[in-house]
């Protein structure tokens, strides 16, 4: 059964509504914070991922925010800014950004569903796939940025090509 297979007879179909059903299927961890906001926890290979979706009706748009933690030194802050412009000229939904104060990592996207459309729990869930899948190719290369001394173009080698297909 598709996932969205749920959804066919609802007159209407919250954005979190759906959110929260995914993150039952897939076992995640979540919060629904409030009528059109949850955050969850997803397991990646380098780190735990803080997610959070809230719904604005006023904007007619879905927002991702994905963080996780990192402490990098001060004077890397200029090689991590580079590292973060290369990454964001290298993804097509989303980009990163560094919020030094929290100490925080973050992954960003937001998804107009202008006019009343509706996201599918399989937009949804590749909207939360992207975040983690993005975070995890490119959290190598900011440890070798921050703490290996390495150069943000010879970091971003490291960085794993995106898989298509199946094996």
């Amino acid at each position: 059964m598709a996932l969205s297979e749920d959804y066919l007879y609802s007159d209407e179909i919250h954005p979190i509504d759906v959110v929260e059903s995914l993150a039952e299927a897939h076992e995640w961890d979540f919060d629904r914070v409030a009528h059109d906001q949850i955050a969850m926890t997803v397991e990646g290979q380098w780190r735990t991922y803080s997610i959070t979706l809230a719904w604005s009706a006023q904007d007619e748009t879905l927002r991702l925010i994905s963080t996780f933690e990192m402490d990098p030194p001060g004077a890397r802050d200029g090689a991590l800014y580079d590292l973060l412009n290369r990454i964001n000229d290298q993804v097509w939904t989303g980009a990163f950004t560094w919020w030094p104060e929290q100490r925080l990592m973050v992954w960003r996207y937001g998804l107009v569903l202008a006019g009343g459309q509706i996201a599918g729990p399989e937009q949804i869930d590749r909207l939360i796939g992207a975040a983690v899948v993005s975070s995890e190719r490119f959290y190598p290369a900011m440890q070798l940025t921050c703490w290996g001394d390495e150069s943000p173009e010879q970091a971003l080698k490291v960085a794993i090509a995106e898989a298509y297909g199946r094996a």
